[in-house]
């Protein structure tokens, strides 16, 4: 039996590619991420967060400028004041810089394979379990500065990570020098952007530092002033309340970012990464990448940045009629494709239902059609209830496609295609007469 076949969608479904035969490469991303400025900023999938670094980072520094640093610049002599002032806004407008530039910048993604790579031989560089599609060994050997060490394969991006390379399963990609994945920057961080992250986090230590020592230095010169306890210093006016509030958060804040500042001075002597350090240990074994703590500066912040592997801008060729991104095939999942004249039925492994129109079926062999199916609902009310429930595997397609005919309904419409509505009508004529036929056989 045939079906009406579904409207044309206006919207097309939640990740199917329609439209003109090219996209670019942030649109047909697989990752997590998210863009900004078509594709010259990419983020993390949690990049909301950045809001609230902002936040933490703007509030105190506006209340700093208004209260505190407007106060000293007329105390200061020879005009020094102004400069406390001006110190002030530029750091702030430094650690925002580096922030953008550690969130908004590609970390080093590794582009994922098309396709999983050839089989090689095993020969004595690979050992473990073998991949189950493609047979491919899990871990392979290779040696970094005359040391050993392996790398895996990684089903998702379909390749063998470099050395020190990670899929972050937050960003859903493979991340070359993988440190760690940040939430409150919204980003990982890994070869391309620890340098502006490290700086970000030493120049935000130096700025609680400094807004720190300014507000004591308020405090102190009402104390010198007034000639009155730190105490009522501290309440004498909005200024000193605010500058006690200054104190308290950054004296907290400090412990925080300047603690991850002493790490992360520690893991660049060493030349480890955070994920290095608490998965593998090298304090108990040898690390193949320390090349002493001169050398191992000089890598991170006097080194080349290397050139981003994706171009999120370049233009790519455009999958037309397939989702972007695979779905599994599920009880109750409807293909886009469904309907469309020629395409394979998921569920069924048929061809999707059709409409007369596409089957080009003449007016005077549409009512030899129906008669067929009038002829099989007979045969079905012939049989004995017992019977009638045993369905075979033709009548469930029937039933399927009977299912389908709602797609020829519009949104907030019950009405039914002519087609239905004669099946039915059918059904019910037979139905009826065999209940009047059951009746009878129960008077007699």
């Amino acid at each position: 039996m045939y079906a009406v076949a579904p409207p044309n969608r206006s919207d097309p479904f939640p990740g199917f590619i329609t439209g003109s035969d090219e996209l670019r490469v942030y649109q047909a991303w697989k990752g997590s991420n998210k863009f900004c400025l078509g594709g010259r900023f990419i983020f993390g999938p949690d990049v909301r967060s950045l809001a609230l670094t902002v936040f933490l980072i703007v509030a105190p520094m506006s209340l700093f400028c208004v209260f505190v640093a407007r106060e000293l610049m007329f105390d200061v002599a020879n005009n020094w004041g102004i400069s406390i002032m001006v110190i002030a806004a530029a750091f702030t407008l430094f650690d925002l810089v580096l922030l953008l530039l550690t969130s908004g910048r590609d970390p080093g993604i590794i582009p994922r394979n098309a396709y999983p790579p050839e089989p090689e031989s095993c020969d004595g560089n690979s050992e473990g379990v073998q991949t189950p599609q493609t047979r491919l060994p899990r871990i392979k050997e290779v040696e970094v500065n005359g040391t050993t060490v392996k790398i895996k394969y990684c089903d998702t991006c379909m390749l063998y990570r470099p050395p020190r390379c990670s899929h972050c399963s937050i960003c859903n990609n493979c991340v070359e020098k993988f440190d760690h994945h940040c939430p409150w920057v919204g980003q990982c961080i890994g070869l391309r952007n620890y340098r502006f992250f490290f700086m970000f986090v030493l120049s935000t230590t130096l700025l609680c530092i400094y807004v720190f020592g300014f507000c004591w230095v308020y405090i102190k010169r009402i104390m010198d002033s007034e000639a009155t306890s730190i105490w009522k210093a501290m309440i004498r006016t909005p200024s000193s309340i605010a500058s006690i509030v200054l104190i308290s958060y950054t004296f907290i804040a400090v412990w925080f970012v300047g603690g991850l500042t002493g790490f992360h001075i520690y893991l660049i002597t060493t030349n480890q990464t955070t994920y290095e350090n608490f998965r593998y240990r090298y304090d108990q074994r040898v690390n193949p990448y320390n090349k002493g703590v001169a050398e191992n500066f000089k890598e991170i912040f006097c080194g080349s940045m290397p050139p981003s592997r994706n171009k999120f801008r370049d233009k790519i060729a455009r999958e037309t009629g397939l989702p972007a991104r695979p779905v599994a095939s599920s009880a109750g999942f409807v293909s886009p494709n469904m309907g469309n004249k020629g395409v394979e039925d998921i569920e069924m492994g048929r061809k999707a239902a059709a409409s007369w129109s596409e089957l080009e079926v003449p007016l005077s062999d549409r009512g030899d059609a129906l008669e067929l199916v009038e002829n099989k609902s007979n045969s079905l009310a012939e049989t004995s209830p017992e019977s009638r429930t045993m369905v075979d595997e033709s009548d469930r397609i029937g039933i399927q496609h009977l299912r389908r005919a709602s797609w020829g309904r519009k949104s907030g419409s019950w009405e039914m295609s002519p087609e239905v509505v004669a099946i039915s009508s059918s059904r019910m004529g037979i139905g009826s007469s065999t209940r009047s036929t059951d009746s009878s056989r129960q008077n007699v």
